[in-house]
């Protein structure tokens, strides 16, 4: 490499704007410290030990900038070389790797938080409509059907149009919704209702069973997949 490369790569290795003047000690473990002083700043290098897998080394390395050790601050790289021809390259400064089972697991984990919340609101949502249905048309919708748009028309008591289709067929964004009459009538204000969301794919997108009782009331609970109850813990 020439003079100025050489110059331009180890700027990227001690985060520097200027060239500086180098030093080499070790800790007490025997690992390798380089330090770079330049007229501005200081910065220190410690180098942790090498990993070896097949053709490729990965050097963690600790950088410190100790012009001011009360307000130093650690950056944490990994530097990886390559060996090629029996030489090692330089792979690159500050690798990244993806343990993608741990990340699938964070996703997995993330999209069942979103969706349980989506699954909740949306409960709250088609109990929100089987009342105004009931308002409408003094009686309790016979299923979900009734409460999506109509295939064609204006709405009416087949398909009061009070909920997207998605709804209407009983899934979405991850959860399956049940809706029954509970007791022996569906027609006016006493006649009640009960709503239920379980995970369509339990453990990915979601773990929790939604429950609103007949009197109104909200629970969920980890049911491993399955319906919901009353006797679960209630949520607001």
């Amino acid at each position: 490499m020439t003079p100025l490369a050489r110059i331009a790569l180890m700027k990227r290795f001690v985060l520097l704007n200027e060239p500086g003047k180098p030093t080499a000690s070790t800790n007490p473990a025997g690992r390798p410290i380089l330090r770079c002083q330049t007229p501005a700043v200081t910065t220190e290098m410690q180098i942790g030990g090498a990993e070896l897998r097949d053709n490729i080394v990965f050097l963690p390395m600790e950088l410190r900038d100790t012009t001011d050790p009360t307000a130093a601050t650690v950056r944490q790289i990994t530097m990886g070389l390559v060996r090629e021809d029996a030489e090692w390259k330089l792979l690159s400064l500050g690798l990244l790797l993806l343990d993608l089972p741990s990340l699938e697991a964070e996703w997995d984990a993330a999209e069942a938080d979103a969706t349980e919340h989506g699954a909740l609101e949306a409960l709250r949502a088609i109990a929100d409509a089987v009342e105004i249905y009931r308002k409408k048309f003094t009686r309790l919708p016979e299923s979900l059907a009734n409460l999506g748009p109509p295939v064609r028309g204006s709405a009416n008591a087949d398909a009061a149009d009070l909920l997207d289709s998605a709804f209407a067929t009983g899934m979405k964004n991850g959860y399956a919704f049940r809706y029954v009459i509970a007791g022996a009538s569906n027609l006016g204000a006493p006649a009640k209702f009960e709503l239920a969301a379980t995970p369509l794919r339990y453990g990915r997108t979601g773990k929790l069973s939604f429950f609103r009782d007949s009197n109104g009331g909200f629970h969920a609970a980890d049911r491993n997949g399955t319906i919901g109850s009353a006797s679960d813990p209630k949520v607001e």
